[in-house]
């Protein structure tokens, strides 16, 4: 039996509007805007971008900085609207983008829990039932009643991890966040993500280290400069990659 489709990106395209002039006040931005004098720059941020994912499959997806990986993880998670193209995603989805996102951060890290937990649906009861799993797996213990304000950004991350990894999502996104944190704690999420998948949660996974690239996921897309560049096996992929980046590396060199 084939397995469902989870994600779906049809020629997805994301433009930014980005004001060009040096306006100063609100004001001066109504006036120029009633007169029509508003000064405009397009960024085009991907273009049309397609693709599928099956489920339980992890897909890796690699680029320079800027190559717009972060924005098309916020496209399919619903925070941005495409300015072109569809995206369709069969089941709930978890987000683990921007480190804290979901959180409030007055709020200590227990009712945090409970909050991004009611964010990503869960229902209070579920949420009782799996905080001390929650918990345990943070490390977290006594730092759990202190405001997270006061959080370092490893404590963050595995607050943040925790809770999306401990609940059951059918797809999760996850943008570097295995880098944060000491390295006990990454492979520690490295094997829970690995626990996910083989319990077929579809997993769109972002790094810049190819060899956790490789390590972890089925295909991979290479996006540059906000397009396609590539997608196929893993293998292929990275090692394509790696050579571009090696051969401009070196020309800069000379």
């Amino acid at each position: 039996m084939s397995k469902k489709t989870m994600i779906e990106v049809h020629d997805v395209t994301m433009r930014f509007r980005m004001n060009n002039d040096k306006i100063m006040s609100l004001k001066e931005f109504v006036t120029t805007a009633i007169r029509g004098k508003l000064n405009y720059n397009e960024f085009t941020a991907l273009s049309n971008v397609s693709f599928n994912i099956k489920q339980g499959k992890t897909l890796g997806l690699i680029g320079r900085n800027g190559a717009g990986k972060s924005t098309l993880l916020k496209v399919i998670s619903g925070i941005l609207k495409p300015t072109k193209g569809s995206v369709t995603v069969a089941g709930n989805i978890v987000p683990l983008l921007e480190l804290g996102s979901g959180f409030d951060f007055d709020l200590n890290g227990r009712e945090n829990i409970f909050l991004n937990g009611a964010i990503l649906g869960y229902s209070e009861e579920y949420l009782k039932e799996k905080y001390q799993e929650i918990l345990d797996f943070s490390e977290l213990g006594k730092f759990i009643e202190m405001p997270i304000r006061n959080y370092s950004s490893g404590m963050l991350a595995r607050l943040a991890f925790s809770v999306a990894a401990m609940v059951q999502p059918e797809v999760l996104l996850v943008d570097e966040i295995l880098s944060v944190g000491d390295a006990e704690f990454q492979a520690k999420s490295r094997a829970r993500m690995m626990e996910l998948m083989s319990g077929g949660t579809t997993v769109l996974f972002v790094s810049h280290n190819i060899d956790q690239i490789k390590d972890m996921c089925n295909q991979v897309i290479w996006l540059e400069h906000g397009r396609v560049r590539m997608f196929g096996k893993t293998e292929d992929v990275c090692n394509e990659y790696i050579g571009v980046e090696q051969h401009d590396e070196s020309v800069h060199i000379h």
